[in-house]
């Protein structure tokens, strides 16, 4: 269905159908991707950095001090991340784009005959094609937006996103990075916190990890069990080597 506000050329009836008609499709992916990033990392590295200050016989407050500072690092190294990676998918296609137009003004025959290979790619015979591919030549606008869907396979980013994807990524990060380090404020000891900290942290991943399942239509409960499991190999991996460094 066309964008709200794009003009078409339906007639009245068929418009009106397509109207009615709503499809449940999920459009969220960059925003749900951009949260897995962070809450992901938020809750396996602070996890591991404070299994390994535990095992290292470090006090509470140390170790919640020295997690802050990695969260706060963290956040911003993920989030500077992400809104590089956004900013150069933006600028990719906009390169790709100015590319793309010269071609049409320079050689709008070959650009044609790349329409009509395009379409004859579906099955669609050259006298139901090449009515197609008059019309587009006649709006340039139109001729380039299909070259960059279907020749190149590329969607007009958001201009916003790069800045969205910096924030998105780095709350998700704090908010994840905060529940290993919580219970590090509740109790002075940190054996006891350590305790406190992987229980908690193994069941947000869990959670965490069944969510993202079901969000990216993989099997749940397996993404669940390989979260979990790959943040308890972290945080045990880390505690074993700082007891054998500092026993």
């Amino acid at each position: 269905m066309a964008n709200d506000g794009q003009k078409t050329n339906l007639d009245p009836e068929k418009q009106a159908l397509l109207n009615k008609h709503t499809e449940n499709h999920f459009t969220a992916g960059e925003i749900v991707r951009d949260i897995i990033i962070g809450v992901s990392d938020g809750l396996t590295v602070p996890f591991a950095l404070a299994a390994g200050l535990s095992g290292a016989n470090a006090t509470s407050s140390i170790v919640l001090t020295a997690g802050i500072a990695e969260v706060a690092a963290g956040a911003i190294s993920m989030g500077l991340g992400g809104y590089l990676a956004a900013k150069s998918e933006s600028d990719h296609y906009m390169r790709e784009l100015r590319r793309e137009q010269e071609e049409i003004v320079n050689d709008p025959d070959a650009e044609a005959a790349e329409v009509e290979e395009i379409l004859a790619e579906y099955g669609i015979e050259a006298q139901e094609y090449t009515p197609v591919v008059n019309a587009l030549r006649k709006k340039p606008q139109a001729w380039l937006d299909f070259m960059m869907k279907f020749e190149l396979g590329l969607e007009k980013p958001d201009p916003r996103r790069a800045l969205h994807s910096a924030l998105t990524i780095a709350v998700a990060y704090v908010l994840g990075g905060a529940v290993p380090l919580l219970p590090y404020v509740f109790f002075p000891r940190a054996r006891e916190a350590l305790v406190a900290s992987v229980v908690v942290t193994l069941l947000a991943l869990l959670i965490f990890g069944y969510a993202k399942g079901r969000f990216t239509d993989n099997k749940p409960f397996s993404s669940a069990f390989q979260t979990t499991f790959i943040g308890a190999i972290a945080s045990a991996t880390a505690f074993g080597l700082a007891k054998a460094i500092h026993p």
